[in-house]
């Protein structure tokens, strides 16, 4: 939870409104609510405590929902975000999970890998536009 309630945070603090679903809606955990543009986001955030493989199932990804990974790193060292339109990640699978899903079989624990998030690091404007249908 400590993933969540930093997310909420930092999207009150840029401004937005947050709802935070504390399980009730399930596969939501915040709702994010832009009012210059009138649109509510559907929000899944996952956290680790060190820098690893997101666990993560590809049947579980909405495309018009955001993924928050949340890397919350030592006591001393500044937690980091990584931002990731569903549709990002579920048009380039591969990039995203790596051989999670090339194997035979597929992985007991599929997980996004650390790498191909670099570029979403902070990308809050993700909240700024509605996702195309």
């Amino acid at each position: 939870m400590a993933g969540e309630f930093l997310t909420a945070g930092k999207l009150f603090k840029l401004g937005f409104q947050v709802s935070i679903t504390l399980g009730n809606a399930k596969g939501i955990d915040l709702f994010v609510y832009n009012r210059e543009i009138d649109h509510t986001f559907q929000v899944q955030v996952k956290t680790l405590r060190r820098k690893n493989c997101f666990p993560l199932k590809r049947e579980s990804l909405k495309r018009d929902h955001v993924y928050v990974f949340v890397l919350l790193n030592d006591k001393d060292k500044q937690e980091e975000f990584f931002l990731v339109p569903g549709r990002d990640i579920l048009e380039n699978p591969d990039r995203f999970f790596g051989s999670s899903y090339r194997k035979q079989p597929p992985s007991n624990v599929p997980a996004v890998n650390y790498g191909p998030l670099k570029e979403y690091k902070n990308k809050w404007s993700v909240f700024d536009k509605k996702f195309p249908a």
